[in-house]
């Protein structure tokens, strides 16, 4: 198990063990055990039969949509999707990722008492921390971030909280929690707005054509992304990245949505 698609191959064709519930998550996410063929990994499942009624996004699509934003992901090259797959559970079709084991003492996000941040840091928003005072919200000036956050306008994603972001071994980071993605109409909420209106790094645009061409009809990313979001939500998705190559630059807060999360860890 040494490659995302050996890994992907067992969350697809493993059994399924629910060993406990992640009791902080918004709707019913089951940490489980995955074993095929002598091989064994932890995992996530969401079955659609928990997820929540939301009022903007169509019902029993949410795990339909972390397996679209783990293709979008994969198609970038970057890596920065757990392996998800879409299969049946124990209770019922739902979206299994694995576990990622973290290393705590990264640190992406942070409050300090500046009214700019500091070298190595992007300024995000002024936050209230009890007692009428003020800190800064800071995120890390971290390439990883950096194309999480490309990637993040590409999907729309409407939740990207701190707690989302894994860093792990290796120097690898990962985002999690994509249920709400590949809206329609822009829902972009992020912390990654440290580079709102800067430009887009050669990396980034070359990885955006890409994705351009992969999303044309016809294409291996269109036909993977056809059978887990809508066919507007498709078009709308092609429109933002043709609309982040025409401007060369990360998207900035519209105003008609609030920017940022909450609670935003």
């Amino acid at each position: 198990m040494t490659t995302d698609a050996a890994v992907a191959e067992l969350l697809a064709l493993g059994e399924l063990t629910v060993r406990g519930r992640i009791r902080d998550a918004s709707n019913a996410a089951l940490y489980c055990t995955v074993t095929h063929e002598g091989r064994e990994a932890a995992c996530v499942y969401k079955p659609v039969a928990g997820e929540r009624p939301l009022w903007d996004f169509p019902d029993g699509t949410l795990a339909q949509r972390e397996v679209a934003a783990y293709e979008v992901s994969e198609a970038t090259g970057w890596g920065l999707v757990p392996p998800t797959v879409l299969r049946d559970g124990p209770y019922g079709e739902g979206m299994v990722q694995l576990w990622i084991e973290t290393v705590p003492e990264t640190e992406l996000l942070a409050l300090v008492d500046e009214e700019e941040p500091g070298p190595g840091w992007k300024g995000i928003a002024l936050a209230e921390v009890g007692e009428g005072r003020t800190a800064l919200l800071v995120h890390a000036d971290d390439e990883r971030l950096r194309r999480l956050a490309v990637l993040d306008a590409v999907i729309n994603n409407a939740d990207r909280k701190g707690g989302h972001l894994l860093p792990a071994a290796g120097e690898r980071l990962y985002g999690i929690d994509h249920g709400v993605t590949f809206n329609a109409e822009n829902k972009l909420r992020t912390l990654l707005w440290g580079w709102a209106g800067d430009a887009l790094t050669g990396e980034a645009l070359a990885v955006l054509d890409a994705l351009r061409r992969a999303l044309k009809d016809g294409g291996t990313l269109a036909l993977r992304l056809a059978a887990l979001i809508t066919p507007a939500e498709l078009d709308a998705t092609r429109a933002r990245v043709d609309a982040l190559l025409a401007s060369g630059k990360h998207p900035e807060p519209g105003g008609e949505w609030p920017a940022i999360p909450w609670p935003p860890v």
